[in-house]
């Protein structure tokens, strides 16, 4: 699998075991970031599954986006790999065919998701447990609810990050 847009992986200000606890005061939100462990089952083109560990990323500080990071060792290139695509996406593409563009989400049943991935190199399709994608992402929601994400913050930075200080 050699698709993404980086490889990025920072340091979670969670431990990871599914709880984000009691969040509190939420006006350092942006600080938060939540990590939870997927096991995907990547299906090839002679329709074998393989398994294939990934980490589902959520950054507070980006409230519209989720992130799948995936290790280096399932890389053809051997180095790691994140996509990076909407929240709403994950969330439209739990409950009916979604997406546009590299990414398209839908069911597969009612246990499961397929998330495609499509890049310059090729094309990838995952399939994950509907209810671990669902658990992370109502765990996105109890830190920035839906509606709640400040848009104003998220525009600054991509800005910055397109123009730096110019």
């Amino acid at each position: 699998m050699n698709t993404g847009t980086g490889n990025s992986n920072p340091n979670s200000g969670n431990s990871g075991n599914g709880d984000i606890g009691d969040i509190g005061d939420t006006s350092g939100v942006g600080d938060i970031v939540l990590e939870q462990p997927a096991r995907g089952r990547l299906i090839t083109a002679d329709e074998r599954e393989l398994p294939v560990p990934a980490m589902l990323r959520y950054v507070a500080a980006d409230p519209l986006a989720v992130h799948l990071d995936f290790p280096a060792e399932v890389s053809l290139d051997r180095t790691s790999v994140t996509w990076t695509f909407g929240r709403a996406l994950l969330d439209d593409g739990l409950r009916s065919p979604s997406g546009g563009g590299d990414v398209h989400i839908w069911p597969c049943g009612e246990n499961r998701t397929v998330l495609e991935f499509h890049s310059p190199f090729g094309l990838a399709l995952l399939r994950f447990e509907t209810a671990a994608l669902r658990r992370f992402l109502l765990r996105t929601y109890a830190v920035v609810p839906e509606g709640q994400e400040d848009l104003d913050e998220a525009v600054d930075r991509g800005l910055t990050a397109l123009f730096g200080s110019v």
